[in-house]
């Protein structure tokens, strides 16, 4: 039984290396995330069952409840809302990790320094993924405001109890002891829980809505290590290496995201940006727009060659995938090329805008990232830009502007720009955009489902 169990352990560090490897495309990310999935419900199985820890019947009520609630959340769920999903799911994988840590210390009745660090280390992250991931969500879903909270000597105190939590740590490991003996070694774990919590608060508040997409892959990361250190804590080998996976990936993931920004980690996490208004350079000579009809914009698409849809945050708020698809389906058939640039950081979370159009069943085929997508644009004949507004903002090219030197999609080369968007309102960076005022530029100003569902049906009729 112990060969077996390590043979099932072999295939689930297998099966999770080859399902993060097909994560890399939209194409087979579906698959890749059943095949981890898979892996982790091998490990958890043979974990719990080899060391007696639950019963068959258990066992298999767990995973019955386990998959109702999921395939629940799968449907009830709405794209908007994915991003909230996700920080909770990695809230309380951090969570999880902290309590098997807290729960291995109240076992043990000597830690060791190797138990002390693994221990301590699990519940400062998995505490601080844990908090930091409800305020995220509360940023999302709007119960906490999206503009960065900030107060005087914020990082000072921030060090001061991050230090703080590593001498507690320190303390518990030099006392040697579990929490099985009781005493200050117990005080001093409660301790670090509570500042790992207020910790978790302090370091995502000051980040804006602007760098939520960031936020929700860097938390990923720290509830992977959080899983890792847990790892070490029991002395599980799969857990050290699922958790050493996803602290890497997420890692990488937010280097990428970092990169898609043109901004440093320690700028998003300590920059405070995105908490300005309607102002900035573009914003105090407003020139009147060109406004069009949905019946003008159909026109215009339906005799086009070429058409570049550019999907954004607001695509997600509309649910319009559904009607970009059928808006796509009409002009494919009158032998238009139509194609999809997506920005790194469209939407609120890593792929937000792929998974959205993979919803509508969209051919992976038409999509293009910001390298590919840049190119294209002044062979180009129309943009449709639906909701989105920071990742197209020509500002990012004038080094004076908020956002210098953010790669954006320079949709304002294109020979013909149609913006769907309800008003002139700034994007998550809280700054005009001047492409609203060009020339080339058409203004839609209806919501993204009305004006694609009418572009769609005038296109047809045309």
């Amino acid at each position: 039984m112990e060969h077996l169990k390590d043979l099932v352990y072999l295939l689930s560090a297998a099966l999770f290396v080859f399902g993060l490897r097909r994560l890399g495309s939209p194409a087979t990310a579906r698959s890749g995330n059943g095949l981890a999935a898979l892996a982790m419900l091998l490990a958890v199985v043979v974990t719990l069952t080899d060391r007696n820890i639950v019963s068959w019947s258990q066992l298999g009520l767990a995973i019955l409840l386990g998959s109702l609630l999921g395939a629940l959340l799968a449907r009830s769920v709405k794209m908007t809302d994915m991003p909230q999903l996700v920080g909770i799911f990695n809230g309380l994988g951090g969570g999880a990790s902290a309590l098997v840590a807290m729960a291995e210390f109240f076992r043990a009745s000597s830690l060791g320094i190797g138990g002390g660090i693994s221990t301590g280390m699990g519940v400062l992250v998995g505490g601080v993924t844990l908090s930091g991931s409800f305020i995220a969500f509360g940023k999302l879903q709007g119960f906490v405001t999206g503009k960065p909270v900030v107060w005087p000597l914020q990082k000072t105190i921030n060090l001061l109890l991050f230090v703080g939590s590593l001498a507690l740590i320190g303390l518990m490991i030099l006392l040697g002891t579990g929490g099985a003996v009781g005493g200050d070694s117990t005080t001093y774990l409660l301790a670090v829980v509570a500042i790992a919590l207020l910790l978790g608060v302090f370091l995502v508040l000051p980040i804006g809505g602007a760098d939520m997409p960031v936020v929700i892959s860097l938390l990923n990361s720290y509830s992977g290590l959080a899983a890792a250190a847990a790892g070490f804590v029991l002395g599980n080998l799969l857990l050290i290496i699922a958790g050493a996976l996803v602290g890497a990936s997420g890692l990488i993931l937010t280097q990428l995201m970092c990169k898609a920004m043109n901004r440093s980690l320690a700028n998003v996490a300590f920059g405070a940006f995105g908490g300005g208004d309607d102002t900035g350079i573009g914003g105090q000579d407003r020139k009147p727009v060109r406004q069009t009809t949905g019946e003008e914009a159909a026109l215009l698409l339906a005799f086009s060659q070429s058409v570049i849809i550019v999907p954004g945050y607001g695509l997600a708020v509309a649910q319009a995938q559904h009607e970009v698809r059928k808006l796509t389906d009409q002009l494919l058939e009158r032998g238009v090329k139509v194609r999809f640039a997506i920005h790194p950081v469209a939407g609120r979370m890593p792929g937000h805008m792929n998974v959205l159009l993979a919803e509508a069943d969209i051919s992976y085929d038409l999509l293009l990232d910001l390298e590919d997508a840049n190119p294209e644009f002044e062979r180009t004949d129309v943009v449709v830009v639906v909701g989105a507004n920071d990742v197209v903002n020509p500002l990012a090219r004038d080094p004076r502007s908020t956002i210098a030197g953010m790669p954006i999609l320079d949709v304002d080369r294109a020979r013909h720009v149609i913006v769907v968007k309800r008003s002139l309102s700034p994007g998550f960076a809280g700054i005009d955009n001047p492409l609203f005022y060009l020339d080339n530029t058409h203004m839609l100003f209806l919501d993204a489902k009305e004006a694609l569902s009418t572009l769609a049906r005038e296109v047809k009729e045309v």
